[in-house]
């Protein structure tokens, strides 16, 4: 049981981002994106299920992979691209296909980073490029605008496929951001009581006025990338500081 509950929570994600499909051919665009959205959320269970039950296996990790393609790589572009895409015919379907391949590419170096042995500590708190959840969320910007009340956003096909590209070019590139992997590992006890009101807050938020709560989530999480920048660079330094510090005690010493 311990393998097959994570499992059961990744094909349930799976559901869920092809299920957004159907909604998008259907053109239940609202349901689609809260389809996605729920595929986002299985996707981020399924991992911390199985590193508590202690079910991490080689399967898992590759099924997550193939999922999170299908979820985050392939149903939001599909989705924008019976929404107002195919409006501009092939130029629309390019955007889908570079969006697609990014997602791709980056989940692959992903988990080839994964094997690395040799990267510092400090590196796990970021990604390199944006990570295809995130993208996912990025990608459907034009269609929380549209949800909240913006007309106009329908009517300017090319406009959304540049966006599409430009957040793939950000799932590809060399970009760090930060990662929310550690977020909760280290609270101190007097911060769980507001850290649990803000949690319930935003809930009440994104409940009352999700889709105001998504274009301002992502609008937040775009900011933060010139601050991930800046803390990685930080880091890179001190790291190297720390390693030229080192190279001269062992001269010394010889």
């Amino acid at each position: 049981m311990r393998t097959v509950i994570p499992n059961a929570i990744t094909v349930l994600a799976l559901c869920a981002g092809l299920t957004a499909i159907r909604f998008a051919i259907e053109g239940r665009y609202e349901a689609a994106v809260v389809a996605i959205i729920i595929a986002s959320v299985f996707d981020a269970l399924d991992g911390r299920i199985a590193r508590l039950l202690q079910g991490t296996t080689r399967f898992g990790a590759e099924l997550d992979s193939l999922t999170d393609f299908v979820n985050f790589g392939v149903a939001p572009v599909v989705v924008l691209y019976l929404w107002t895409l195919g409006d501009i015919g092939g130029v629309g379907w390019i955007a889908v296909l570079g969006f697609a391949v990014c997602s791709a590419l980056r989940l692959a170096r992903f988990n080839v980073a994964l094997e690395d042995p040799d990267k510092p500590v400090w590196t796990g708190n970021y990604f390199v490029g944006v990570p295809a959840p995130a993208a996912a969320g990025l990608v459907m910007l034009p269609l929380y605008l549209s949800f909240v009340g913006v007309p106009w956003m329908q009517e300017v096909p090319l406009l959304i496929a540049i966006h599409a590209l430009a957040v793939a070019f950000l799932m590809v590139s060399r970009i760090p951001t930060f990662s929310g992997k550690r977020l909760g590992l280290r609270v101190r006890r007097d911060m769980v009581l507001p850290i649990l009101l803000v949690v319930g807050m935003s809930a009440a938020i994104i409940l009352s006025y999700p889709w105001v709560a998504f274009s301002g989530l992502c609008a937040i999480y775009l900011a933060s990338i010139p601050v991930a920048i800046m803390r990685y660079r930080h880091h890179v330094r001190r790291t190297a500081e720390a390693e030229d510090e080192a190279h001269r005690d062992d001269l010394e010493i010889g």
